[in-house]
């Protein structure tokens, strides 16, 4: 079997190593700070300010990094964002390990190291097209997004057993060791030279820009709105406990395989993921399927009454979502000039990491409402019904090719509006 070009590209093979062993440090220290906050304060409504710390650095700093993303040369941006956060891992691994760290310390922390990911994650989409052609694009984010799932089934076990070892402090030491190989990494790839914008222009106008592009670009807001259908309507996450306890009857452990089965399920899909990305021409509709698979899985999953059914739909979850996020993020990126790029990754990231909060809160008022298996069989059907208007209509999306088209159009942006 030939070997994939995009895994002989020396380039994107250190950078894409450097981000699994962050990725893998950052998932241990989320683990890490929500145990220890509960460990000082003794309180589940201290250990959710863990969550509300990171979604408020994410929702008021997303578009300020954005635009930095695109002002300043993104490779030493990503650099600056991962030395800040490994001096934020330094200092916590120090207050851990001699045992006068307070939960107010750990909250601090966890803003810190999330406002810098603000202007980390709209770098690291906004770096990859500098470093593989267009036509690898795909393959690239087919590759990475399952390393996130790597990343959520590895880094809270490791978290697991250092802290029985020593406490958090050694999950926080080892966080700030991947942020410096990231940081090195980073110092070893060669990156190509392309355009940004202009710093002349204010950051405020820069921001504008970047509303203004996604408005007027049909295929980049189609693109949002179906991670957020899916995202809204189908956040399972938050009705597992309910559905492990009380329908299942597997309690806390069965509740953990539950949690892990969608990453699983994604890492599994990995090798179809990376060929369909790489040679279908029909990749909007193989994008609008999985997301209806994916309302599907839904609804198999509030109707399971055993575990094996339960398991095989939050497979088929992580699977399809695998699927979904690949094209979806890929596209959003071929479909975007470079100079315009930090700033629509930044917004995308408000939809792809603000939607499932905003989800979970949802589906957890109508489950209390209606109950969990009522919930997420109506937030699947709401999927399926949204994705359907793209299916039954002559759109952007639905008529998406991916990069081969792309490249052929010659142009930037390149689909069609």
């Amino acid at each position: 079997m030939a070997i994939p070009l995009i895994v002989r590209n020396r380039d994107f093979d250190l950078y894409w190593s450097g981000v699994v062993l962050s990725q893998i440090g950052t998932r241990g220290t989320l683990a890490a700070n929500l145990y220890q906050v509960y460990e000082l304060s003794g309180s589940l409504a201290q250990t959710g300010l863990v969550g509300a710390a990171q979604a408020v650095a994410l929702l008021v700093l997303s578009p300020l990094g954005g635009v930095y993303a695109d002002r300043l040369d993104r490779r030493r941006l990503l650099q600056c964002s991962q030395g800040v956060a490994l001096v934020v891992a330094v200092a916590i691994t120090a207050l851990s390990l001699v045992g006068s760290i307070t939960t107010w310390e750990v909250l601090v922390s966890v803003v810190l190291t999330s406002a810098a990911a603000t202007f980390d994650q709209p770098a690291r989409n906004a770096l990859i097209p500098a470093l593989v052609p267009a036509a690898q694009l795909p393959q690239a984010f087919a590759l990475l997004n399952p390393s996130r799932e790597l990343a959520v089934l590895l880094g809270p076990a490791l978290a697991g057993v250092l802290i029985a070892l020593h406490g958090p402090g050694l999950v926080y030491l080892l966080d700030a060791a991947t942020y410096g190989l990231l940081i090195l990494a980073l110092g070893l790839v060669r990156v190509a030279q392309l355009p940004g914008a202009p710093r002349s222009q204010s950051v405020w106008h820069q921001i504008g820009e970047g509303f203004a592009f996604v408005r007027r670009r049909r295929i980049v807001w189609m693109m949002m709105s179906l991670d957020l259908s899916a995202t809204l309507f189908s956040s399972y996450r938050v009705v597992l406990p309910a559905l492990a306890v009380h329908r299942l009857h597997i309690g806390p452990a069965g509740y953990g395989l539950l949690s892990s089965a969608p990453s699983l399920g994604a890492l599994v899909a990995t090798y179809t993921v990376f060929r369909v990305v790489g040679r279908s021409r029909r990749l909007g509709t193989v994008l609008l399927t999985s997301t209806v698979a994916y309302g599907l899985s839904a609804i198999l999953l509030a109707r399971a009454g055993v575990v094996p059914v339960a398991i095989l739909a939050l497979l088929l979850l992580g699977a399809c979502d695998a699927m979904a996020t690949t094209i979806r993020q890929a596209a959003v990126q071929l479909e975007t000039p470079h100079e315009m790029r930090g700033r629509v990754s930044a917004i995308y990231q408000m939809a792809s990491k603000g939607g499932p909060a905003l989800g979970d809160t949802l589906m957890g008022s109508a489950a209390a409402t209606l109950g969990p298996a009522t919930s997420l069989v109506l937030g699947g059907v709401l999927t399926i019904a949204y994705v359907g208007a793209f299916l039954g209509s002559d759109n952007p999306v639905r008529r998406y090719a991916g990069a081969a088209a792309s490249a052929a159009s010659a142009g930037e942006p390149r689909a069609a509006t």
